[in-house]
């Protein structure tokens, strides 16, 4: 035998529960924040970055694949390769939340934000519009680069 669902007895009376009162603010607030992450990365500030680079030689990777490799040097200044062979000088300053960037060749100013995690520094470009870098490794000797270009 059949009976309809909207006879059934229990859910007949699951029906005249009494309606919850509309939670405040404040509370729905509180609810929002515990189903987020436990901590959320603050951007690293000059100082920071500054602390955590000095003196080494650190390799990017973007999606997975090697990106870069960027050597950071006393007074701010850095030395940029796309792993090529090929260096570019530069130097590094920050501004608002971000570390900007600019080179020897004109390119620039590029600005990063830079978060650290637990297995280093990930950097994500001004305005998203570019995917994201990870440190791979670290280096503490110079970068290799090759000399200049020579001929026609």
């Amino acid at each position: 035998m059949r009976m309809a669902l909207a006879r059934h007895p229990r859910l007949c009376q699951a029906s005249r529960m009494i309606p919850l009162r509309p939670l405040s603010a404040a509370i729905l607030a509180v609810l929002a924040l515990a189903a987020g992450p436990v901590s959320a990365q603050s951007p690293l500030t000059a100082a920071e970055f500054e602390d955590y680079v000095s003196g080494k030689t650190l390799f990017y990777a973007a999606d997975g694949l090697p990106y870069g490799v960027e050597e950071y040097l006393p007074g701010r200044r850095v030395r940029w390769s796309f792993l090529d062979g090929r260096c570019k000088d530069g130097r590094w300053y920050a501004e608002a939340d971000n570390i900007c960037f600019v080179y020897e060749d004109g390119t620039g100013p590029q600005c990063w934000t830079f978060f650290r995690g637990q297995t280093g520094l990930r950097a994500q470009f001004e305005g998203g519009i570019a995917g994201d870098l990870y440190e791979t490794r670290q280096a503490d000797e110079p970068m290799r680069c090759l000399g200049p270009d020579i001929g026609v």
